[in-house]
């Protein structure tokens, strides 16, 4: 089995080639990634050359690079996580978004068009669906109501791929999953700011009341879903990935919850001007994966969050070099004049 994993670099896609590595040995992997600010070749350095895979540093939105890459390539599988991601980021400024989540995914599925790629799995977001009340889940079918332009984007490249699968015919299928943390996230995203901010001493600052809930899942069970869906789900169909409403916390909870097993004071938490369009919950049924493949997450989110933590303490060296860098002027920019 040959497979293309974009945005192998990153948090979610290097976390799936070292899933892959440890649990289909047996496919030949190469990864694209342009190693932008949130891309770190550190976190698949293990499994690149001698480890079996095949890196390629480039930009999906290069039509060049990428046609050459899959012509090349015989694959049965392209598994598409790369993506501009942050959604703070999408507000500061939404071209970037618009480029590598929309353009970059029409270059993905048009090559794959070209070149025979046999399955293309379009990895996306809950918050494509917007924002929910206190009660009630989105299904696959809910519509899509994006409230920021990450999400816009998102929601477009999601549309994009599901009308490339009608109109051509190609193989395709769309996943959705709710927020995911684990280890190597960077630490801009919620969970690893909080872990690395405590782990220094610092504020953490906290949008709003703090009481927006999110719906985790351990980046572990995401790529197992993802697996399963790339081996036995049918085309042409969205998947939602996520645990159900015990993995639903308010982040304020998190947050506590965080300080208590770094033994931090509260006095950390510093509330800020709540985000633009903040949506106030997340929620997604994934009945049909559970129906369909049988899957169900095994990483509780209390085990989970104790492990992750523990991961940032263990690589205080990896989280330091990059909140030494780049990040810390998008930091100031963001959090700096707010409060």
């Amino acid at each position: 089995m040959k497979v293309l994993v974009t945005g192998g670099a990153g948090f979610i896609g290097s976390n799936f080639v070292r899933w892959i590595a440890e649990h289909r040995p047996s496919w030949q992997v190469a990864v694209i990634d342009n190693l932008s600010y949130a891309g770190n070749f550190e976190n698949i350095a293990s499994c690149v050359g001698e480890g079996g895979v095949r890196f390629v540093e480039g930009d999906i939105c290069d039509r060049g690079i990428v046609n050459k890459l899959l012509a090349g390539g015989s694959f049965d599988y392209l598994f598409h996580f790369a993506a501009e991601s942050h959604v703070d980021r999408s507000i500061l400024g939404a071209a970037p978004f618009v480029q590598t989540n929309v353009v970059g995914t029409e270059v993905l599925l048009t090559a794959a068009r070209a070149n025979g790629v046999g399955r293309f799995i379009h990895v996306s977001t809950d918050e494509v669906y917007g924002s929910l009340g206190e009660t009630g889940s989105f299904t696959e079918e809910s519509p899509l109501m994006p409230s920021s332009p990450y999400s816009a984007s998102k929601a477009g490249s999601d549309l994009l791929a599901l009308a490339f699968a009608h109109t051509y015919g190609q193989d395709i299928i769309v996943t959705r999953c709710t927020n995911n943390y684990g280890p190597y996230q960077f630490p801009e995203k919620f969970i690893p700011l909080f872990v690395t901010n405590a782990l220094e001493e610092k504020e953490l600052p906290l949008y709003g009341d703090g009481l927006n809930v999110r719906s985790w899942i351990h980046v572990t069970d995401h790529c197992r879903a993802v697996a399963m869906i790339a081996e036995g789900g049918r085309s042409g169909t969205v998947y939602n990935i996520g645990g159900g409403l015990e993995f639903e916390k308010p982040n304020r909870e998190v947050a506590e919850l965080i300080l208590s097993h770094l033994g931090k004071d509260t006095s950390l938490i510093r509330y800020v001007t709540d985000r633009l369009g903040h949506d106030r919950r997340y929620s997604v049924d994934a009945a049909r994966l559970r129906h369909e493949l049988g899957w169900s997450p095994l990483v509780a989110f209390e085990r989970g969050i104790v492990d992750t933590i523990s991961w940032f303490q263990e690589n205080r060296q990896w989280w330091e070099r990059i909140k030494s860098g780049a990040y810390r002027d998008f930091y100031r920019q963001n959090y700096g004049s707010r409060g």
